[in-house]
């Protein structure tokens, strides 16, 4: 089964396979070679372990774009997207916890005569 998450400009392709053993790759590497700190690999296993079918899949990720935090959680709502195909429980499950909803805050762009997308250059009364 296939399916695709995205945050802010992370994109990641989540492929599932049922399998004996359970397994994570993300572009060719495991997960704690990828997601160094213990927080990402935390949004990243969430979505298993809240889906009550730890063990039973093998999961093979390609994950692009954005920073390696919206790359986690871009892979979370993949994760969770592919999960629900097999079982509509876990369907209600992850979508309680906010992980079928595609996060939609993106980064504002800039304006013209601004030096940022909010921020002024200095201003003199006189």
């Amino acid at each position: 089964m296939e399916a695709v998450g995205r945050r802010k400009t992370s994109t990641a392709r989540v492929r599932i396979t049922e399998g004996s053993k359970e397994s994570l790759v993300i572009n060719d590497k495991d997960v704690k070679t990828y997601f160094p700190t213990l927080e990402l690999q935390k949004i990243v296993s969430e979505a298993i372990e809240k889906s009550k079918v730890a063990g039973k899949f093998a999961v093979s990720v390609r994950v692009v774009g954005g920073g390696i935090h919206s790359q986690a959680e871009a892979l979370r709502h993949g994760l969770s997207r592919a999960l629900v195909t097999f079982d509509e429980e876990t369907r209600k499950r992850l979508k309680k916890l906010g992980f079928l909803k595609r996060d939609p805050r993106m980064k504002e762009r800039r304006k013209f005569g601004l030096k940022k997308a909010r921020k002024a250059p200095q201003w003199s009364k006189r």
